[in-house]
């Protein structure tokens, strides 16, 4: 898709509006450039600064590599698209998202994800295990939340912000994975540290007998990392050196 199929929204929303999109745009293009996009029936929202309960989400049926600021579409929590946009929204993103945003006041970006690793990990009854520093990086913060088919019906809201409570990770079983920030960076290394240590924990498997750690371990290194992502001024600086590897890698985005 041409980046500029899109006419620019940039004069028509509010400069913390338009960061917002470009932020978020450039999630869209990292899960494409990690292979985590599963062409386009995964899902990541943004909250829009403001008094509003709106937030953002990817047009349905647009590859993520041809998501941009401008294309991105607005929506509240009863799902209306605001301004009208040709392009739609993804059924059971919108109920993931409006679910999270609407119980989470602190989350401000939700990722969603199917990669092969995380949907093999969420299909393991006891699901992340703490054998590697990545995965104690973010054991603490990991919640699960069983499947009850394509997140399509609003009964399973409920459910699913009980389950995830007010930790910022979660395994969706036999689906996929999820993470939360206040922040885009927070969000993005949350659910990147979680992906690896899936991916990690399939080749262990496949190697013979593993070394688990116990809960002290994981409290250890669990409080260490926390300490380092915490940091408002390391999020900053982290964000934009990844903004600057999309930029390079995937330009465009900020149309």
């Amino acid at each position: 898709m041409d980046d500029q199929a899109t006419p620019s929204v940039k004069d028509q929303v509010t400069a913390e509006e338009w960061k917002a999109r470009c932020d978020l745009a450039a999630l869209y293009r990292l899960v494409h450039m990690h292979g985590w996009d599963d062409l386009f029936f995964t899902h990541i929202s943004m909250r829009v600064p403001g008094p509003d309960e709106h937030f953002l989400l990817n047009p349905f049926g647009l590859l993520y590599e041809d998501v941009t600021a401008s294309n991105l579409v607005k929506v509240d929590l009863q799902g209306n698209v605001l301004p009208p946009s040709t392009f739609g929204i993804n059924p059971a993103g919108f109920t993931i998202h409006s679910a999270i945003h609407e119980a989470r006041s602190d989350v401000k970006v939700a990722m969603h994800l199917h990669s092969d690793q995380g949907v093999a990990v969420a299909a393991q009854k006891r699901g992340l295990l703490p054998i590697s520093q990545l995965a104690m990086n973010v054991y603490n913060d990991v919640a699960y939340h069983d499947y009850e088919g394509i997140a399509l019906e609003s009964e399973e809201k409920v459910r699913l912000v009980n389950d995830l409570g007010k930790k910022n990770l979660m395994i969706l079983r036999n689906h996929g994975t999820l993470s939360v920030g206040d922040h885009p960076f927070s969000a993005y290394v949350r659910i990147y540290l979680l992906e690896r240590a899936c991916k990690i924990q399939l080749m262990a498997q496949a190697g013979g007998d593993l070394i688990e750690w116990d809960q002290p371990m994981r409290d250890r290194v669990f409080g260490q990392s926390s300490e380092i992502a915490g940091n408002e001024f390391f999020k900053e600086i982290a964000w934009a050196a990844i903004l600057d590897r999309v930029r390079r890698e995937s330009p465009g985005f900020e149309a």
